[in-house]
């Protein structure tokens, strides 16, 4: 088998393993281990997975459920929101089905009253999010939150969270993101090797496989094949291609259609990487393992470079440090419609990209399919100007 067939026997896999997900957490729950849903980076899993559960994300990302959430939430709401709910509402959800508890955060207006519905389908626990990461007290306001959570998994499950838990929960985790960051980082070599659904299913497969161990040796071995082939001189994408990195909103299933738009645009481009909640944006942020597991948490978490944080200069931060790292051409701003915090700071992206040398467009959308021409028409002109 050739380095290039070995690759894609691997992604092949992943497919599979993600598709299984549902089974897996049925099997899971059937065994008595604590199965906790989640919707944000924010969410500390290590908590979850040193009381001996499971952290899953749950469904988002797809339009059909929101004619449904619709009947109970208003209809310029984010589709982020309206499909959350409408996959509980209709539980067309798997993973939600099978959860024990919810973990929220308030990451904005319309998400912390729509836990106060969800509330009413599956215990629903918020978490206060402080939105100054940087104010005196936040750091202890969050400390709180992440303390208040450890005890309400203490109580539910009937187990004790102990700091040695923690610690091996976070090198746990840590790991995981180190093996996520390497394919990632797959982007700073000359020749594309990757695509960007093929960065989406890796993101994927670490979320939605369980076998915690196993996914992090088949990323590796993934890296390990991608890496022989690139040093055997082989490369699997267009090398003339631009290369775009995605700022901006949650990316997921329904948002395939703006990567299938840059990626399939008659001037040749090539997604390299995403600054999005869930990929580059909470692995970047490592867990210490040298200070106390609790305060490391806390540090970890609160430092991720939300929309909903003011001052949000972490992002710029980020920003600056990934095009230079994966050679980008342009950064593509993908926000969601009625998502406020994303959208505002949308101005803020233009000017300190501009600033920076780097061209930009921003992308307003929603889950629906409906918009896929014009996207192609857009991302088509925008790579000729590049």
């Amino acid at each position: 088998m050739s380095n290039i067939e070995k690759i894609d026997a691997i992604l092949e896999e992943m497919r599979e393993g993600v598709r299984n997900g549902p089974v897996r957490i049925k099997e899971l729950k059937e065994a008595g281990v604590p199965v906790v849903g989640t919707y944000c980076t924010f969410t500390p899993w290590e908590l979850v997975n040193a009381a001996g559960g499971v952290a899953v994300s749950l469904c988002s990302t797809s339009d059909k459920p929101i004619a449904a959430a619709e009947k109970h939430l208003p209809r310029n709401l984010c589709p982020l929101i309206k499909s959350s709910y409408g996959f509980a509402l209709t539980d067309t959800c798997p993973y939600f089905h099978f959860c024990d508890i919810v973990i929220g955060e308030t990451t904005c207006d319309g998400k912390k009253k729509m836990y106060e519905l969800l509330n009413e389908l599956r215990p629903t626990h918020v978490m206060q999010l402080p939105q100054d990461a940087k104010h005196e007290m936040s750091r202890e306001l969050w400390k709180h939150e992440i303390l208040k959570l450890r005890k309400l998994l203490e109580e539910r499950f009937g187990v004790e969270i102990t700091d040695e838990k923690i610690s091996k929960a976070i090198a746990l985790r840590n790991r995981m993101h180190a093996a996520a960051l390497r394919f990632y980082d797959i982007a700073s070599l000359p020749v594309p090797m990757v695509s960007g659904k093929e960065i989406m299913l890796v993101s994927d497969f670490l979320k939605f496989t369980f076998d915690y161990e196993a996914s992090i040796a088949k990323v590796n071995e993934l890296v390990d094949a991608i890496l022989e082939a690139y040093a055997n001189g082989q490369c699997r994408k267009d090398i003339a291609a631009h290369r775009i990195l995605i700022t901006g909103c949650p990316m997921g299933k329904s948002l395939e259609k703006v990567v299938d738009a840059i990626e399939s645009s008659e001037s040749p481009s090539l997604v390299v990487g995403f600054e999005n909640c869930g990929n580059l944006k909470c692995t970047h942020y490592k867990v210490r393992e040298d200070i106390d597991p609790i305060d490391a948490l806390t540090e970890k978490y609160i430092s991720i470079p939300c929309s909903v944080m003011s001052p949000n200069g972490e992002r710029l931060e980020l920003l600056r440090e990934y095009v230079k790292k994966y050679r980008a051409d342009a950064v593509v701003d993908v926000i969601l419609q009625a998502c406020h915090t994303y959208n505002v700071e949308t101005y803020t992206i233009k000017q300190f990209l501009a600033g920076e040398g780097v061209p930009y467009m921003s992308v307003e959308t929603d889950y629906s399919q409906g918009d896929v021409g014009q996207l192609a028409t857009r991302f088509g002109a925008f790579a000729e100007m590049l």
